[in-house]
């Protein structure tokens, strides 16, 4: 499943093949409270169909009104783009349910071969980051290597957009747990990889979206090269598999690294990593393990939620809170959900 941004790129780019007049919404700016962050797309199409959104109430409906009225195959002629707020007034935040009075800066963008989204997607595909300026006067765009996230910058000239790679999640060890995890990443817009060398894992396991590898997990780490956006959780229990590729990927540029188990087995993980392989106190400070945040997860599927609902906290910034060690002669906190995991299931000892 395709992140919300990207679908409406990849729609906007069919509806352009096919010969259709649109027109590509962007989230300029904000001010207060509002529905939907700067940089959200959507696009309109001259039959009223859209795909994404900028608020996800009225203001959809308001803006197909003006664009059929205003005539959409004479606005993509014309090429100029256009600014519409939203959210000036206390009524008219009330109309179109912007919270606390916010307000929004629209850009709306007539959309042709000058737009370059086929270009700008191509980009993306390749885990480039680019920076997308958008002439007001014009309607032409340029393209450039860019930042991969930024807050688009709107003067009396242009628009300037940031667009990078796909969120990524490369997990290790092809179960049941890994099979929910996937499911819900890939709900969440995350492009999916599952890495298994043990080949009876792979006859009953298979999900559509998802990228399976029979590769050794290190040598897979070394040849994806995590990015900033990218992580990667290790799910197999066997320290043959998930401790080479742990090691490779925190000396990689990874978001997020974890990997599930017990208090015990994480303490040892720690001991061999640090040890036995030479990683530093930062590099080991990095690994989230257990992974997942506690919402007492009894399941394997309540388990994958706690690991993702951890990687997207890391993704946005959210601080996470250290997980209790078992060897700092401390009370025990709650069971995480490896521990509840760990004892359902046989753990190899370290």
């Amino acid at each position: 499943m395709e992140d919300l941004d990207t679908r409406v790129l990849r729609t906007a780019c069919a509806w352009r093949a096919a010969g259709e007049a649109l027109v590509l919404v962007t989230v300029a700016r904000t001010w207060g409270s509002s529905p939907r962050p700067p940089g959200s797309l959507m696009a309109i199409n001259g039959r009223g169909e859209t795909v994404g959104s900028v608020s996800g109430g009225c203001i959809e409906d308001d803006l197909i009104d003006r664009i059929r009225e205003g005539g959409i195959e004479a606005a993509c002629a014309a090429r100029k783009p256009a600014l519409q707020r939203y959210g000036i007034s206390a009524d008219e935040a009330h109309r179109f349910g912007l919270p606390c009075g916010g307000t929004m800066e629209l850009v709306l963008e007539p959309v042709g071969e000058h737009s370059r989204l086929e270009e700008l997607l191509a980009a993306c595909a390749q885990r480039r980051s680019v920076e997308r300026t958008l002439d007001l006067a014009t309607g032409r765009v340029t393209l450039a290597d860019g930042r991969r996230d930024g807050v688009p910058t709107l003067n009396a000239q242009r628009l300037t957009t940031c667009f990078g790679p796909h969120f990524r999640i490369i997990v290790i060890g092809a179960g049941d747990l890994s099979r929910f995890l996937c499911e819900i990443a890939l709900g969440l817009g995350f492009e999916v990889m599952v890495c298994d060398p043990r080949i009876e894992r792979h006859a009953a396991w298979s999900l559509p979206g998802v990228d399976i590898s029979r590769e050794m997990p290190d040598d897979l780490i070394l040849r994806v090269r995590p990015d900033a956006r990218t992580a990667v959780v290790a799910l197999t229990h066997d320290p043959k598999l998930d401790d080479l590729a742990l090691i490779d990927a925190l000396q990689s540029d990874a978001f997020y690294v974890g990997a599930i188990g017990s208090r015990r087995n994480t303490a040892a993980r720690r001991e061999r990593l640090g040890t036995h392989f030479g990683l530093s106190a930062t590099e080991l400070d990095a690994l989230h393990g257990p992974a997942g945040l506690y919402i007492g997860s009894k399941t394997p599927a309540e388990i994958a939620l706690s690991i993702m609902a951890e990687v997207v906290a890391v993704k946005n910034g959210v601080p996470v809170p250290a997980q209790a060690r078992v060897d700092t002669g401390k009370p025990q906190a709650e069971p995480t959900p490896a521990d509840r995991m760990s004892s359902a299931c046989s753990v190899p000892g370290p």
